[in-house]
């Protein structure tokens, strides 16, 4: 499992204030409270298996380039928004450096095999019940 830390991913991350959008009266059309995080997946000092599952992810967020773009417009102050788009981040990569846990092939049990092929008995004489009568 990866946990990331945040100073050594300082590189990679780029942030920029903007105005954020919606309903918030006066403040909203003065104030650059948005931020937007750029993050950079390709350039980033994270273990390449992370890197791959990350852009092997379906996620609209992912630019081609390998640009992870979050856009944090919840709260009002931007040290708040700065805040809740790195905890995202920060999220979105523990999820990534998630290693899933290898498959164990396991055997049908004898009963199960047993009870398969007494319903395909069954549903063949319910089959031959079709078929044309023969005198």
């Amino acid at each position: 499992m990866y946990t990331p830390n945040l100073e050594q991913l300082s590189a990679a991350i780029e942030l920029s204030a903007m105005r954020a959008q919606g309903a918030g009266g006066q403040n909203v059309n003065k104030v650059s409270s948005a931020i937007h995080l750029r993050f950079n997946i390709k350039q980033a000092p994270i273990p390449e298996y992370v890197k791959q599952k990350l852009l092997s992810v379906k996620d609209k967020r992912i630019t081609q380039d390998g640009i992870l773009i979050i856009k944090a417009q919840n709260h009002r102050t931007q040290e708040m928004n700065k805040q809740d788009a790195l905890d995202r981040l920060t999220e979105i990569l523990i999820d990534a450096g998630k290693l899933q846990k290898a498959r164990r092939a396991t055997k049908p049990t004898r009963s199960s095999q047993r009870k398969r092929v007494d319903s395909k008995v069954k549903s063949g004489k319910t089959k031959a019940l079709r078929r044309k009568v023969d005198y």
